[in-house]
């Protein structure tokens, strides 16, 4: 199990899902924890809990990633608490669902600052200090999504597929330097991703749970890898662009997601 004593983690959209799986996890091993979201009232209680079960220190930083200003802010506050950061989960995310033309502009312009300009950012302001230490972990969480073009969720399909391609040439860069960098890739996890999407999915009948998707993301870590996609059914749906064509699995998503009503 690695060990996370003596280290501090950062994790985005840590107040609920997989974040705050994820803040369980590394408190479990030792680390401690920076919490950002955008509710303070959220992340108090998730704080509150780390500290009463695992006696580590918390910090919370409410903060909106969609800002143009979002990510520094988030630093500028990590580095107020005067901790460096050994740890960086970049899990802050949602997604949109529907026709492309039919979707407010303003919420798809928010996604792409949340999923991709916030990843981005946030790890180009942390990772200099990781790699003058000579130590540190990068975790992006991408999705499934990210190996395929997923119609009437171009947006978020589009944004996973940066944070996965961005999270493996990272890995590719950094991994002889001290620096872990991995992109975890999970499908239809018991999250409320989907009450905030619109729509309901599902992986062979059932969702992934949370605990599921960090322990996979933990194997990852531990064997070395640029990524992890958690669950073998997902693995093998991840790949089939690769055996059937883009075009053609593109196609046969569009039929499968495709909104009521109206064609």
């Amino acid at each position: 199990m690695t060990d996370f004593r003596n280290r501090t983690a950062l994790v985005t959209g840590a107040s609920s899902g997989i974040g705050a799986a994820f803040t369980e996890a590394l408190a479990a091993r030792g680390a401690d924890l920076v919490l950002a979201a955008p509710s303070e009232g959220k992340l108090r209680p998730v704080a509150e809990r780390l500290r009463a079960l695992h006696g580590v220190r918390v910090w919370t930083v409410p903060v909106d990633l969609a800002r143009e200003d979002g990510p520094d802010l988030l630093v500028e506050q990590v580095r107020a608490t005067d901790r460096e950061i050994d740890v960086l989960v970049n899990n802050a995310g949602f997604g949109t669902y529907g026709r492309y033309e039919e979707l407010p502009a303003d919420r798809d312009h928010r996604e792409v600052m949340v999923d991709v300009v916030a990843v981005e950012r946030v790890t180009h302001l942390l990772l200099p200090a990781m790699v003058e230490r000579g130590h540190g972990t990068v975790v992006n969480v991408s999705s499934t999504s990210g190996f395929q073009a997923v119609p009437y969720m171009a947006v978020y399909g589009a944004s996973k597929a940066f944070v996965l391609s961005f999270s493996i040439a990272l890995w590719a860069e950094y991994r002889s330097r001290g620096i872990q960098v991995l992109a975890v890739c999970p499908g239809p996890t018991d999250t409320n991703f989907f009450e905030v999407l619109g729509r309901r999915m599902s992986a062979g009948g059932r969702l992934r749970t949370t605990d599921e998707v960090v322990s996979a993301a933990f194997r990852g870590l531990d064997r070395g890898l640029p990524y992890v996609i958690d669950g073998r059914l997902n693995y093998l749906t991840s790949n089939a662009s690769r055996l059937l064509g883009r075009g053609l699995v593109a196609g046969i998503t569009a039929r499968t997601l495709r909104p009521r009503g109206r064609p």
